[in-house]
């Protein structure tokens, strides 16, 4: 299946009034002065999980307690070489460098490191927005937004031409599937040996963690205080970190679609550069 045709993106929404502070920059000023914790960290980071077990690199950031997810889980087919890269992937990151962490290991296909890289964000993202969706309703959520400024329509080119306007939860439910159809086509993401990926590969995959990240943005904009609440904040802010490394690293996402975190995204990066 084919990446379907860009969804609209950035369209002006009501300003928020001036003495509200944005949950987003609230984010932001607490990384500032509380960095948040790195995967060489986990056990401080989850101290009230109990020991994370060491799989893949998803259950290395969330450890056990986070087993809701919005949507199942995509696995990758054990004893593969995919599955090596993601267990090579799960080793680095508890080098506690992320920077580190996503370069493509030597050797490696690039292709193939997105494809394994994009999968597991895809999952992470999942299992977080699975412990907010009550938070997340048609009445809460009426519009998809990521703060005063930004608000999203949904179209995929193919069963929702042209681009619609729809709750948060309606849009990152649409968001979420067809993602999870792009990840399960073969033709797209090859899961077997000498399988090549399609020329179009590259773009589909930026289309995918372009769309992923609209989730990000919208849970720190809208649901940053029952994140913290549920005491997933620094499971939330070292998933997010980790994927704004990983596209910074292979420039996969424009800068201007950053732009609803960007002051989030300085804040988190900045002891890195």
């Amino acid at each position: 299946m084919a990446a379907g045709r860009e969804a609209a993106g950035r369209v002006p929404a009501p300003r928020r009034s001036p003495r509200t502070r944005p949950p987003c920059a609230a984010a932001a000023a607490a990384i500032g002065s509380r960095a948040a914790p790195s995967p060489a960290e986990p056990r401080r980071a989850q101290a009230a999980a109990g020991p994370a077990p060491a799989a893949i690199a998803m259950s290395f950031l969330f450890g056990s307690r986070s087993s809701k997810t919005f949507k199942p889980k995509k696995n990758i087919p054990e004893g593969s070489h995919q599955y090596e890269l993601l267990k090579h992937a799960e080793a680095t990151l508890g080098s506690g460098n992320l920077r580190m962490a996503v370069m493509l290991p030597e050797g490696e296909d690039l292709n193939e490191w997105v494809a394994v890289n994009t999968v597991d964000f895809f999952n992470q993202i999942n299992m977080l927005y699975g412990t907010i969706t009550d938070f997340c309703t048609e009445e809460s959520c009426p519009v998809m937004s990521a703060g005063p400024k930004y608000e999203y329509h949904w179209a995929d080119g193919t069963n929702i031409k042209k681009p619609i306007k729809c709750s948060a939860p309606k849009y990152i439910d649409y968001l979420m599937t067809w993602v999870q159809d792009q990840l399960d086509d073969e033709t797209l993401f090859p899961s077997k040996i000498g399988v090549p990926f399609p020329k179009n590969f590259m773009s589909v995959a930026k289309t995918i963690l372009k769309r992923l990240f609209r989730v990000y943005a919208h849970i720190y904009h809208q649901h940053f205080d029952p994140v913290i609440q549920l005491q997933e904040e620094a499971h939330l802010n070292t998933s997010f970190k980790h994927f704004i490394f990983f596209v910074q690293e292979f420039n996969l996402i424009d800068r201007r679609e950053l732009a609803p975190l960007q002051e989030l995204i300085e804040k988190l990066t900045s002891k890195d550069r």
